[in-house]
């Protein structure tokens, strides 16, 4: 059995964050999500992994590497544009030959992992195994409709959704999907749709089975999506220092301090992590955050947020919380007159002023 993992979206919904970086490199707990779907694929007992790639593709390559640090093996297909999950499966015909296979959307995390599922898959073997989770908004998501705990329909972000069961980032399917996708047109959305894939196949009576989950799942697409991500991921880590606290700091509660990294006159209040050669000073970081690498934090507060690498907080007297703060920011207090906000925003920024 083979993995394909789908990295190529352009996470227009984490503008401006994803003009610069792809959106499955965005930390959760300072681990790339991406990275947690191959330690997911692997710990199934799938090592042969392909992984679909669009514009961001030097960056995904750069930071995943040939696998050989998960112990698996990562093949890299190069999509010509995102046309849709059916698109990618077409295109990623010549890697997966004729294997059964799970793909994994790169921007999903399932708190409990893929390994009960897939072994459930090779047992049954049926054609596709979806899974679902009920959600709160399911006119996001591709929506499924049961009958007498079959599959009846699949609708791709219905405008009045006909239950509350989402299509889950994470499908398994044997060869016979490539009929699907070689008989379905583009939707309204000028893509390949896989909700369309595997109606087709429910329609040609292969056997399609659900399987609704009752752990955590969470499609990382939005600003609020990111922060409960971080906030369950950091719940389960074991708390650490590898870095350096001084004796005037105070440590509560889950906190990881990463190599290389500094405490000065600070306390920090778990579940956190401070990242590998950042630097806290005379600051209080609160319980949910994450700090990634290289980062500075001085004279500041901050609470529920994800901080990127590479950025500094200075002297920000009001407390920073409910944040995604993107790679390189500065953001500090300025003496300068007259006072006034001097802001340099990205596309689809949001910022709030008090």
């Amino acid at each position: 059995m083979k993995g394909l993992i789908l990295s190529g979206g352009t996470g227009t919904r984490l503008r401006p964050i994803t003009h610069t970086s792809a959106k499955q490199l965005l930390p959760i707990a300072n681990k790339p999500v991406l990275f947690y779907a191959i330690e997911a694929i692997r710990d199934a007992g799938i090592k042969d992994i392909g992984i679909i790639v669009g514009e961001t593709k030097d960056e995904v390559k750069a930071a995943v590497g040939d696998g050989s640090m998960w112990g698996v093996d990562v093949t890299y297909i190069e999509q010509d544009a995102p046309l849709g999950l059916a698109h990618a499966v077409k295109t990623a015909r010549p890697f997966l030959k004729e294997d059964p296979f799970v793909m994994f959307l790169g921007d999903n995390l399932i708190k409990d992992g893929i390994t009960s599922l897939v072994e459930e898959f090779k047992k049954e073997k049926p054609n596709v195994q979806i899974l679902l989770a009920r959600v709160r908004e399911p006119e996001r998501f591709g929506v499924a409709e049961l009958s007498d705990g079959k599959v009846k329909k699949l609708i791709e972000k219905p405008e009045d959704p006909p239950s509350d069961l989402a299509l889950v980032g994470v499908y398994m399917f044997d060869s016979n999907i490539f009929e699907a996708v070689d008989h379905i047109k583009p939707s309204w959305r000028k893509e390949l749709e896989i909700t369309d894939a595997i109606q087709y196949m429910i329609d040609k009576d292969f056997t399609v089975t659900p399987h609704i989950i009752n752990g955590w799942w969470k499609d990382t697409g939005k600003l609020e999506d990111i922060l409960e991500a971080n906030r369950i991921m950091l719940d389960c880590l074991e708390p650490r220092c590898d870095g350096r606290v001084d004796k005037s700091s105070e440590i509560i509660g889950k906190v990881i301090i990463e190599k290389g990294a500094e405490v000065k006159t600070s306390t920090v209040r778990g579940p956190a992590i401070i990242g590998e050669n950042t630097r806290v000073t005379n600051s209080y970081i609160g319980p949910f955050t994450s700090i990634y690498f290289d980062a500075v934090i001085d004279g500041s507060e901050i609470e529920h947020s994800v901080i990127l690498e590479k950025s500094s907080i200075i002297d920000v007297h009001t407390r920073i919380e409910d944040s995604l703060i993107g790679q390189n920011v500065t953001i500090i207090r300025t003496k300068r007159k007259p006072k006034a906000y001097r802001l340099m925003l990205g596309d689809s920024s949001r910022i709030e002023i008090i």
